[in-house]
């Protein structure tokens, strides 16, 4: 069911009605189950297609259900070995085809943060951090949230639990509103920007992976625009659909987690990460890099050692995230590549604090050339790495790399670094000079131009939508 077809809009609009006609919490739980059923049946064209999902599912229950009568480690590794088995089988990786696959076309949307959800109750019941029993239909709906299904933001059950048809739920006007401005921001982001960012990806990308043609500095250029372009689509398409599902979470008593922080003001890779995806950032470093840490340092317990136990943690979890984000080997390489970033972060922060000590280096952090070059380096190391999900098939990859060779890659490096920390600079500037008298101000949150505003932005959405004449699709559906 695409975000942009009548068919969904009619869909959300039932949904919310429905929800509203009455405060029993029986009632609300089961228009919610109703509601995910029909949305993963929009993307059904048979019913075998859904066969696989539910034996993933029951699997991942049984395996839940077996930890609640016995919390042990060994009850623990069994279910968490045989949930990823079942998901590489049905995710087919192309590094395990001889594995062999189910012989009829099946739904795998929404698999990937199902095991996420699946994953983080196996291990909250084993810890203790989950001691309420789970029944096998709000785990469906908890695994199936229609709002979350096809791409996060990874929930905890906890949260989630609070809220399950319970929250109680007044559409004033300020809910309504707030509710619509942030789904509308979202269709802005994910219709006029994202779409638009595609568009010209789509135009521009073709020059770039052709054969020959190109000098060495328009092949540069190419480059360098054809990864920006496809950072702006990504992140705009992403976290425009965040906002979407955000803003009917509100019309349906839900506070979904927010994924997305300013990404592009960060000044280091590492804060990066704690602003880009976040529930997926924070599910790896709760589940997975912090006991890896921990364990590290347990087996190899010298303090001189732990910041290269950190590398080591960050390569292994980052890679994990590259396997997840797609079956091919150059997602492995995104994953290391990401490893690396977030590494040669920690070991400059490290180097630096040793040699001119906390002070110094916490005022060199602040200077204003530090903050933009950081940011500038930041944002290219990220967009040249995110190659890999756009040139997704290694002979492909590795072509362009060869095409561009050792300095080509440097010299878009230095190019987008460059370009990202002096916009970001002047970006920067003119914000901080540019003051709304207060009469303008007062005028900008009156009711009539917030619905004005609002309306803008609806007749925006249409007009670009009707230009392109091209519905966008998810980009992280296909992860």
């Amino acid at each position: 069911m695409s975000l942009t077809s009548p068919l969904f809009f009619a869909f959300l609009a039932a949904v919310v009605v429905a929800f509203h006609i009455s405060e029993s919490v029986g009632y609300r739980r089961f228009v919610l189950g109703a509601a995910n059923a029909i949305f993963i049946a929009s993307y059904l064209s048979d019913v075998t297609q859904v066969l696989p999902l539910l034996a993933f599912l029951a699997l991942g229950y049984v395996c839940v259900s077996a930890l609640y009568l016995r919390q042990s480690p060994l009850v623990l590794t069994a279910g968490v070995v045989a949930i990823l088995c079942c998901y590489v089988f049905l995710k087919r990786f192309s590094f395990f085809e001889g594995l062999g696959q189910l012989p009829f076309p099946y739904l795998t949307v929404g698999l990937s943060y199902i095991l996420f959800r699946i994953l983080h109750i196996m291990v909250d019941v084993r810890s203790g951090d989950l001691t309420e029993r789970i029944g096998p239909l709000a785990f469906l709906r908890f695994t199936c949230n229609f709002l979350c299904f096809v791409s996060g933001p990874i929930q905890r059950y906890q949260d989630f639990n609070a809220m399950d048809g319970k929250a109680a739920v007044r559409l004033d006007a300020s809910v309504v509103y707030a509710a619509f401005s942030r789904i509308a921001t979202g269709y802005v982001k994910f219709v006029i920007i994202a779409a638009t960012a595609d568009y010209a990806f789509t135009f521009v990308s073709p020059h770039l992976l052709q054969p020959a043609g190109l000098s060495f500095l328009k092949l540069c250029a190419v480059y360098a625009t054809v990864a920006s372009l496809y950072t702006v689509y990504l992140y705009f398409n992403f976290s425009g659909y965040m906002d979407i599902v955000i803003g009917i979470g509100t019309l349906l008593g839900q506070t979904l987690p927010e994924n997305f922080d300013r990404p592009f003001s960060a000044r280091s890779f590492l804060e990066f990460w704690q602003r880009w995806h976040m529930t997926l950032s924070q599910w790896f470093k709760f589940y997975l890099f912090n006991p890896l840490l921990m364990f590290l340092m347990t087996w190899l317990p010298s303090p001189a050692l732990t910041s290269y136990l950190g590398v080591l943690a960050f390569f292994i979890t980052f890679g994990v995230m590259g396997v997840w984000h797609g079956t091919t080997a150059v997602f492995v390489i995104y994953g290391l590549l990401m490893g690396a970033g977030a590494s040669i972060n920690k070991l400059w922060q490290v180097a630096c604090t040793e040699r001119l000590g906390k002070k110094r280096y916490r005022a060199l952090t602040e200077s204003t050339a530090y903050i933009y070059v950081a940011r500038g380096l930041t944002v290219a190391y990220f967009v040249l790495a995110l190659t890999c999900l756009w040139v997704p098939e290694l002979p492909q990859f590795t072509a362009l790399l060869a095409r561009l060779g050792f300095a080509g890659v440097v010299a878009t490096f230095v190019v987008v670094a460059a370009a990202f920390g002096i916009a970001a600079l002047i970006l920067d500037v003119v914000q901080a000079r540019l003051r709304i008298p207060v009469t303008l101000s007062a005028i900008r949150s009156g009711e009539i131009t917030r619905n004005l505003h609002l309306a803008g932005k609806m007749m925006a959405i249409v007009a670009v939508a009707t230009l392109l004449h091209k519905a966008p699709d998810f980009v992280y559906k296909a992860f």
